[in-house]
This record gives structure tokens, C-alpha cells and sequence, in this order.
């Protein structure tokens, strides 16, 4: 398991982007056969990219969760970007279609991974927060998740969001996750831009191809640093910080959130002028 350790309100405004990088951005998430996790102090979550091909992928603890078993005192949300896939949670099988969710409970012992084709293979998206009480495991296919349409091809964010992990079809402890789609010809994810003090967020770009690029922004709105993010990476932004960023082409990215509130809407709106 790797580690970030991030940077403070203070300190980012002096960092070069390779220490920004290493402070807030995983390695490549996905490996054929593995499981990549890293834990950011950034309230303490852990993502993983799980990619099993002929073999299937037991969730490990670390001796750092100091835990007997990786869900023991957290829960995680899992989400599917590639082919299909099973997740078995103590003994009960859950399929996963692409773009397919499952919310896995605290205290849920055995978790496994599998991939239907091995020439076709899934890659699960995992983030985990810590978690103070036991709930259920529940599965969310793409198509059940609650989808709201926002933007407009004119402001180059025209986006379908699929809130698949939030109050009203999971109860979590803290975690909110979901999935952006942007359409053909939008490249801003979140616009305007947003601070919401009362939770962290963790992004993850994907669907697009290997040589375009995410423009990350984060920071202060008056102390803003881009970072330029290749596909299937994700970026931990700590409460102060800006979430917002702009492609080089349309995208799709994972979201996922901890802290005191799952409120959806509670953000605090921008405006790009705002931003120096």
C-alpha cells in the first residue's frame, strides 16, 4: 500500500507540481492480475484499482489499518470501468456490470474480486473511508442510480452525473460516490467551480484516450495550480481546495466524497472569475 501525505492550506503555494503529484495523486491505479492501493491522510481514505484477470483478487489489510480485516472499521464503494466482474462479499455474489456500483458495509470480513473474461477484464474503482457504524451491502446498477442532467454544449459542460452511493438508495456512514459523464464536445467537469469546507473529495478521470490529458484544478480560489492528469490516476482534494478541472477532450471520472455532510448540494458555488 502506498501513502500520500498531503500538503497544507500554506504550504501548496510554494510546491512544484512533481511535489504537488506526490502529495495528492496516486500511481496508475490499474496492473492485470493486482491490487493498487494508497492511502492519503486527506481523512484517511484508501483507493485501490483491482483488476483480476485469470486469477480472482482477495481484499488485503495492512498492517497500518491495524485491522484483522480491511472493512473491519471502514466502509468502501466499489464501481466498475471495465468489463464484467463479480464481487462476493462473505459468500454473497454481486455482479458488476461496467459502470455498475456496490456500497460494501463495515464489518463485512471476505471480499473477492473476479473478472468474467480475463481477455476482457473488470477494473474496480475502490475508495474507503473510515466508518462508525454497521449498515448493508447493497448493489446500485448503473441504470438504478439516481442521474441528473446539468450544463450546456454552449459552456462546454454538458454532463449526466449518476449518483449511485448517496442517502435515499444507501445508507452509508459518511461515503458519497457517484459517476460524471460528460458528452461529446464538453471538457469542464464542474462548472462553476465549488469548495465544499465540510468534506474531501477524491476524483478519478477515465474513458478517454491515453495521450489527452485532465487539467486538475485545486487550491484556493485565489491560489489556484493546475496539475495535468493522465487517465485512470485519482486526486485526493482536502476541504479547502477547489474542485474543478478541464479536458483536452470529453471524459468520464468517479467522484467520491467523506466528511460531516452527504448532502449533494452542499457546495459552495464559484464563479470562473473568481479563480486568479
Amino acid at each position: 500500500m502506498d501513502f500520500m501525505f498531503s500538503a497544507d492550506i500554506r504550504s501548496y503555494k510554494n510546491m512544484r507540481n512533481d511535489e504537488l503529484r506526490e502529495a495528492f495523486v496516486t500511481k496508475p491505479l490499474f496492473s492485470a492480475g493486482a491490487i493498487n492501493l494508497t492511502y492519503t491522510d486527506v481523512d484517511r481514505g484508501v483507493v485501490a484499482g483491482i483488476m483480476p484477470t485469470s486469477q480472482s483478487i482477495v481484499l488485503p489489510t495492512h498492517k497500518e489499518l491495524a485491522a484483522d480485516y480491511f472493512c473491519q472499521r471502514r466502509e468502501a464503494g466499489v464501481i466498475n470501468i471495465g468489463g464484467n466482474g463479480t464481487i462476493t462479499v462473505d459468500g454473497v455474489s454481486y455482479p458488476m456490470a461496467n459502470k455498475d456500483s456496490l456500497y460494501i458495509a463495515k464489518e463485512s470480513k471476505d471480499v473477492e474480486f473476479f473478472s468474467a473474461d480475463e481477455n476482457a477484464p473488470a477494473k474496480f474503482y475502490l475508495v474507503s473511508y473510515p466508518a462508525h457504524r454497521v449498515t448493508k451491502t447493497v448493489h446500485v446498477p448503473k441504470e438504478a442510480a439516481q442521474s441528473i442532467d446539468l450544463g450546456s454544449q454552449q459552456t462546454s459542460n454538458e454532463r449526466t452525473i449518476f449518483q449511485s452511493i448517496r442517502p435515499g438508495l444507501v445508507d452509508s456512514c459518511q461515503l458519497v460516490m457517484g459517476i460524471t459523464e460528460l458528452k461529446p464536445g464538453s471538457v469542464w467537469n464542474t462548472k462553476p467551480p465549488h469548495t465544499h469546507f465540510r468534506r474531501t473529495e477524491i476524483y478519478m478521470y477515465f474513458d478517454l484516450p491515453v495521450d489527452e490529458r485532465v487539467f486538475h484544478l485545486m487550491g484556493e480560489p485565489k491560489e489556484v495550480r493546475s496539475l495535468s492528469l493522465e487517465p485512470e490516476v485519482a486526486i485526493a482534494s482536502p476541504s479547502w481546495s477547489i474542485h474543478s478541472g478541464v479536458g483536452t477532450t470529453n471524459y468520464t471520472f468517479i467522484w467520491a466524497m467523506g466528511g460531516e455532510n452527504q448532502e449533494f448540494d452542499d457546495m459552495d458555488h464559484l464563479t470562473v472569475a473568481d479563480l486568479k
